[in-house]
């Protein structure tokens, strides 16, 4: 299922946040939305998530409209925001228990759901454990699983890597990528580190509010210049 951005526009009082960004992510395609701090990723995610709404552009989730049919539209993402969202003195399994009884899941059914969910990100043996005793690899990993429940098929991570450390952040990154190739994901990943993208991601590269590229990694930056080339479509963002 894709996910369709088109001439999207977003304003905080007389500046733009956001201008005219339009992109399409085909089903089944991994795509690193990469920019800077203060490029308008979170404010993209935001409106993804309906948590700010415009008139100025229209995004479509599987098919349909945002603005027209937004519970449809909602129901078919998962999302993984930026700031933690886990409850930590509940249990792993808890937590995503709590998630699947929102989206109407209950009883054996959403025990396999969630059950499938841990398995996918590698910790059900975590099932049982505190999110406090967790680390912060386990903790992201756990907030995947639970976006994953009601079984979306477009998936959205906001920074998910930020305050790991480099093992940490490559096992995440590595799951998210094994997940878009083995379970037909869409997902839109936000990041400002090129390590995070693999030569054949799709990649959006959004700066000052505006998408300054949109294709195959490998393609924007050939050998493997992803970094410089980044650089260049971002040098004024100091």
């Amino acid at each position: 299922m894709t996910l369709e951005v088109e001439e999207l526009s977003y304003a905080f009082g007389e500046r733009r946040a956001l201008d005219r960004v339009s992109f399409t992510v085909p089903e089944c395609r991994f795509c690193a939305l990469l920019g800077p701090n203060g490029a308008g990723k979170s404010t993209l995610f935001n409106l993804l998530t309906r948590l700010f709404t415009t008139r100025e552009g229209r995004i479509r989730i599987a098919g349909h409209d945002l603005s027209q049919t937004p519970r449809a539209a909602l129901a078919r993402i998962g999302v993984v925001f930026q700031q933690q969202t886990l409850d930590l003195d509940l249990t792993v399994s808890q937590n995503l228990r709590y998630y699947a009884a929102l989206h109407g899941l209950a009883g054996r059914e959403g025990e396999l759901r969630i059950a499938a969910a841990l398995d996918r990100l590698a910790i059900a043996d975590r099932a049982q454990d505190r999110v406090r005793e967790l680390n912060g690899g386990h903790r992201r990993r756990t907030e995947i699983a639970r976006a994953l429940v009601h079984r979306p098929p477009v998936l959205l991570l906001d920074e998910p890597t930020v305050g790991l450390d480099a093992a940490a952040r490559a096992a995440i990154t590595d799951h998210v990528h094994a997940l878009c190739a083995d379970s037909g994901l869409t997902v839109l990943w936000a990041t400002h580190l090129t390590d995070e993208v693999a030569p054949t991601d799709q990649v959006v590269i959004l700066h000052q509010g505006r998408v300054r590229a949109d294709g195959e990694a490998g393609e924007i930056a050939p050998g493997g210049r992803l970094r410089a080339q980044f650089l260049a479509l971002t040098a004024d963002a100091a």
